[in-house]
């Protein structure tokens, strides 16, 4: 056959192929959609995802099988962090309350402390918080703590005969006193009423009426703040474990405000031996077995305690003898080395504890967990390098020591 009609036969060939491909496409519409339609349906559940969505159309414009549902869980979602955890209606609490002493005016920087005791600590166990003040408490103060706080809340008036001058008392030596210390530019030293308070705070916080119902107590000042969350009833571990004093900080005191006040407790200790421990923190708070004090004493803005050791006859004893020698307004003696001497040398030393676990902040000193599991496990939001625990001025190593205690293994590191 010659090459022309060759040539000719095979194009007349390819040419029908493509006709009938052509035919075919046409007359199955379903196959050109197939692959756009796929195409189209991933793209809008993309953009617009949700139960409403259209079921695909596969070819033969058949609708597909309804897309498959998330399956949601019939477990209850998490507890927000914000969200009260109750311990339940048949929680049994232990006899205890905060306790606060404010002035109307302290009421936005007591917001903070009282939001972080009930974040970290009071939503979960709803204790009573007990406010004191010289002075009347004001609606508007009533009314922002109440709503803050989860346990009952309550508001007493501190009577005068237990914020004022005692009759003994020479107001006039007083007043030179304080502005002695006044150009000396020792801290509150020229402040009349921290001296009522630190009084108040060392021989009459307790007796007040509204905190007579109560056997434990934690202190709370404005301007707080808890670093850590506490997952565990501190009140019931006080009592269960039989302790009547807990701190968190301790360090020295400033000497120009207590020159005195030691002498006055040897005065004491010698009339009365009978309330004098065995087996106390005496080698904490002296480094020559009582002839001088080194000034350690426990930071008494965060104090948790069995208010019967403050109820106690050796107790009473002890703050009248402090209160007729004068020391709190003719030198400046504060009610935490009054606390601390009393708790080191009226109790064994196994009764007070040290809330390693519990990071806090008063101005200027931390408290942290010293382990980072432990900081990790508790929540923390200190930096363990301002952990004032472990620091020169703290006399917290040497209650370890005192008390014998193995020290955490990463105390070096805050040193």
């Amino acid at each position: 056959m010659p090459r022309a009609s060759t040539l000719r036969i095979a194009r007349l060939a390819a040419l029908a192929l493509v006709l009938i491909v052509i035919i075919y496409k046409v007359t199955n519409p379903s196959s050109l959609t197939t692959l756009s339609r796929a195409a189209g349906y991933h793209e809008k559940l993309a953009s617009s995802p949700g139960p409403e969505q259209k079921a695909p159309v596969t070819s033969g414009d058949k609708p597909a099988a309804p897309a498959k549902e998330e399956v949601k869980s019939e477990e209850k979602p998490a507890v927000d962090a914000k969200t009260p955890v109750d311990k339940g209606k048949d929680y049994i609490r232990a006899n205890a309350t905060f306790v606060t002493l404010a002035r109307n005016q302290d009421i936005w920087s007591l917001v903070k402390s009282i939001r972080h005791v009930e974040d970290r600590f009071n939503r979960k166990y709803h204790y009573d918080w007990v406010f004191l003040n010289d002075d009347d408490f004001d609606d508007n103060f009533k009314e922002i703590t109440s709503s803050l706080i989860s346990g009952n809340v309550k508001y007493g008036k501190i009577p005068k005969e237990h914020w004022g001058y005692p009759d003994w008392i020479d107001q006039e030596k007083a007043a030179e006193v304080r502005e002695q210390m006044r150009q000396k530019q020792i801290i509150y030293g020229d402040s009349i009423s921290y001296r009522h308070m630190c009084r108040f705070e060392s021989g009459f916080f307790f007796q007040q009426e509204l905190m007579k119902a109560y056997k434990y107590y934690w202190r709370v000042e404005p301007d707080i703040i808890l670093h850590c969350d506490v997952d565990y009833d501190v009140f019931k571990y006080m009592e269960k474990n039989g302790y009547d004093y807990g701190f968190t900080l301790s360090l020295y005191e400033y000497i120009d405000t207590i020159p005195t006040l030691w002498n006055s407790v040897k005065k004491f200790i010698k009339e009365h031996p009978e309330h004098i421990a065995e087996n106390n923190l005496m080698k904490w708070l002296s480094e020559d077995n009582g002839i001088t004090y080194n000034r350690c004493h426990f930071w008494s803005n965060f104090e948790i305690g069995n208010l019967d050791f403050w109820r106690s006859k050796a107790y009473g004893d002890f703050f009248e003898f402090l209160d007729h020698e004068g020391g709190f307004f003719y030198e400046r003696w504060g009610d935490a080395p009054v606390h601390s001497i009393a708790a080191g040398l009226l109790l064994p030393k196994d009764k007070v504890h040290f809330f390693d676990d519990i990071g806090y902040w008063h101005v200027p000193f931390t408290s942290c967990p010293t382990n980072k599991a432990d900081r990790l496990k508790l929540k923390c939001s200190c930096n363990p390098t301002d952990n004032f625990v472990w620091k020169g001025y703290s006399c917290t190593p040497r209650y370890y020591d005192v008390m014998e205690m193995k020290r955490p293994s990463e105390w070096h590191q805050q040193s």
